[in-house]
């Protein structure tokens, strides 16, 4: 039983990486601007895009560091 809250409260820290893309996003000032243009592209927009991508990884990252814990306490509860 103790080291299943154990390891509930480790991959718990995995969700602090989602914190990650929300950050890069909402500091504006860091990405407004044009240059560098990716295939005609301007900063602006790329740098967006790329973080799209960026974010369905370490979403797909911290879902399955952390989907023995949902197991577990589904589990739990029947």
């Amino acid at each position: 039983m103790a080291h299943d809250a154990d390891a509930g409260k480790s991959s718990k820290h995995w969700l602090w990486l989602l914190l990650l893309p929300w950050i890069a996003m909402i500091w504006v000032p860091s990405y407004n601007k044009v240059e560098p243009t990716l295939w005609d592209f301007p900063f602006f927009y790329w740098y967006q895009l790329l973080w799209v991508l960026i974010s369905a990884v370490i979403t797909a990252l911290v879902y399955h560091k952390t989907k023995s814990r949902n197991k577990a306490s589904a589990g739990g509860a029947r």
